[in-house]
């Protein structure tokens, strides 16, 4: 049998033709050795501040840091955490906006020796209420603008910190604690099986030796600039341990045309995202616009399409280099793949490529045996750096992470994930064994979601698959067997479902059976569930047909995006299953087609044809007069339809 796994670390002459190209321009690359890797996230930090003291290392919007600064700030906040007091291994719960805080925050946790937990504003209450249950965080850091939210959550007792009005007096030097390798830096939840989510842990040793291997393999210096388009600490400490800068966009204020200007404003050399986002954000793009500062476009958490390359080539330049990676929250990267203008994609799918140093990666049949060249199997992954398990949970851990007798300090995970070889070593991912899936970059499981639905009490039987939808994106469909015959609205369920589940979980189609599909067996025959209907979900609204020339042309958008018959004027965006990466694309639709200047948060503020309509109109006043306008809407008002179309053609050619 071939032993992928001492093939999988001689990369092809290509892929190292393609990586020796991998570099900033000015040559600033210092290499990350395997001795820094035995020491804690902080010391390697403090070093760094050392060196650049003066060099930006954050900036959002108009505020920006230096190193010395961040330092200083992180320093404050771990001196406010070690003053409550509190055990060791305690967690600490970051309650935070993106950006500069949130940042400082994370270093100040690690500072201290302990670990830190996300907590998401956005997550319904109960999902944070069990996270912080099942961490056992003895603190909340939080600011002001969370701070009422914060105090609900902490009504167990938990000690808060408002990092807003912290003490100006704490000492702004670094802790200098001893920290070792092994010491738990986060937990991350992800969805669980069971129905409740899981809390996956990870160390100083291992973070480092991810930030060693990337900052090799892409040659990552003091003069990158980083867009954190991800909430990946990943990637803030692979920017940060290398004196790079940051850069979180500000959602708030940009437009969803407006990254690409924002990329081009700030200089910025790296790009990452997963590959829906940078889909999305490239479909937005003119036929000439480029990045000619970006040198490196890293892409994971979904599959990466022939189409994606293909917009890479036609907007980045020459110098600039695709990567498509593999990792999952158990294992951080360990595939990747480097591609250029002159290589050539045959396949639909792009391979996840090559070896990263440090893991061993073999396809399993389900026989247990190692899978041969082309044949499908699951991912496995043996390394000294998997994930030291699940918090907490000592059973799951044993479950998922198996011994390697031959080498003590080695374990095997299976990733659930499958895959197929090629004789060379190339791995091509070809989707999930069970039923997690990834959807938006979110690791799902499908289970969650059927059980939080089963738990409203008002369906006997739930399936929940996930679809490919007509932009090749994956969505959600619930497929539902109420138990008694009732009309099923979507709205009132999504409603109900966003009291557990966060957004990218709760499905964007409702199917409402009879039964459930099953086979011979007795199994849900999923090949047999029907497809999703384009007909309008039942909502508490009534419909009500377009009026006017901006409402139909709106109205067609919405439905073309959202893969339904027809929309109602008053029918909400995301009651009809849109989410927000739908709603980007609708805004750059409405900008792109009515010549107008509106921002990313439009569909928020108007998440109905007729609110979006008079937004439109807003709009467009403040481009002509009042006298004008009446004079272009009466005008428009007594067109017919064919002449209205023709109109509107007329003026997108201009």
């Amino acid at each position: 049998m071939t032993n992928f796994s001492k093939l999988a670390t001689i990369l092809p002459p290509e892929q190292k033709a393609i990586r020796a190209k991998c570099f900033h321009p000015t040559g600033a690359f210092v290499e990350f050795t395997k001795d820094e890797t035995e020491q804690s996230i902080p010391e390697r930090f403090e070093k760094i501040v050392r060196l650049h003291p003066q060099r930006l290392a954050l900036k959002l919007g108009d505020e920006a840091l230096s190193y010395e600064a961040l330092n200083r700030a992180a320093n404050q906040i771990a001196h406010a955490i070690l003053a409550k007091g509190g055990k060791q291994d305690e967690p600490v719960a970051l309650l935070l906006g993106k950006g500069v805080i949130l940042t400082a925050a994370i270093f100040g946790v690690l500072k201290t020796g302990r670990i830190y937990v996300l907590l998401n504003p956005s997550f319904p209450s109960t999902r944070v209420d069990f996270i912080l249950k099942n961490s056992g965080a003895g603190i909340i850091v939080t600011d002001s603008d969370r701070l009422s939210l914060a105090t609900g959550f902490a009504r167990r007792r938990l000690h808060l910190i408002n990092v807003t009005e912290m003490d100006s007096r704490l000492p702004s030097s670094n802790p200098a604690l001893s920290i070792s390798p092994d010491t738990l830096t986060w937990i991350t939840y992800t969805s669980g099986s069971t129905g409740e989510p899981k809390g996956v842990v990870q160390n100083h040793r291992n973070l480092l030796h991810l930030i060693m291997t990337q900052t090799n393999d892409l040659h990552i210096c003091s003069q990158d600039r980083l867009a954190m388009l991800m909430s990946a600490a990943g990637d803030m400490l692979l920017a940060l341990l290398n004196g790079a800068a940051i850069f979180p966009p500000n959602t708030k204020e940009n437009r969803s045309d407006d990254l690409g200007n924002w990329l081009i404003q700030e200089k910025i050399t790296i790009y990452s995202s997963v590959p829906s986002v940078f889909r999305n954000f490239v479909n937005t793009l003119g036929d000439h616009q480029t990045f000619p500062n970006v040198r490196l476009i890293r892409l994971t958490g979904e599959a990466v399409y022939r189409t994606d390359v293909e917009t890479y080539r036609k907007h980045f330049p020459e110098s600039c280099i695709l990567v498509n990676r593999l990792s999952s929250t158990e294992v951080p990267t360990f595939r990747q793949y480097f591609i250029d203008h002159s290589i050539t994609i045959t396949d639909h799918i792009v391979p996840v490529g090559y070896a990263v140093e440090g893991n061993d990666v073999f396809l399993l049949r389900d026989d247990g045996e190692e899978a041969s060249s082309n044949e499908v199997g699951e991912i496995a992954v043996k390394s000294r750096h998997l994930s030291p398990g699940y918090w907490r949970n000592p059973e799951l851990t044993q479950a998922k992470f198996s011994p390697v007798p031959a080498e003590e300090e080695k374990r095997i995970f299976k990733t659930g994930d499958l895959g197929r070889m090629s004789p060379d070593g190339c791995l091509v991912y070809l989707g999930r064994k069970d039923f997690q899936v990834k959807i938006r970059g979110h690791r799902v499981e499908l289970a969650e979601i059927e059980r939080a639905l089963l738990d409203l009490g008002h369906f006997r039987e739930v399936v929940v698959v996930s679809l490919n939808d007509h932009a090749g994106e994956q969505r959600l469909v619930a497929y539902l067997v109420p138990v008694r015959q009732t009309v099923v609205r979507a709205d009132a369920l999504r409603a109900s479902l966003s009291e557990k589940l966060p957004d990218h979980m709760i499905p964007s189609s409702f199917v409402v059976l009879d039964s459930i599909p099953v086979t011979s067996t007795g199994k849900v025959d999923r090949n047999a569930l029907p497809a999703p209907s384009r007909t309008r979900p039942e909502l508490h609204t009534s419909f009500v047909a377009p009026r006017t020339f901006f409402e139909k042309e709106l109205a067609q958008v919405w439905a073309e995006i959202l893969t339904l018959d027809v929309v109602g004027i008053h029918d909400n965006f995301f009651d009809l299953g849109g989410h927000s990466l739908a709603a980007t694309r609708v805004v750059s639709r409405v900008i792109k087609t009515f010549q107008v200047d509106v921002p990313l948060q439009a569909l928020f503020a108007a998440p109905t044809v007729a609110e979006m309509a008079a937004m439109v109109t807003e709009h467009q006043a403040k481009k002509m007069g009042d006298q004008a306008l009446s004079r272009v809407l009466a005008e428009l008002e007594s067109l017919s339809e064919d002449e209205a179309v023709n109109l509107l053609a007329a003026k997108k050619t201009i």
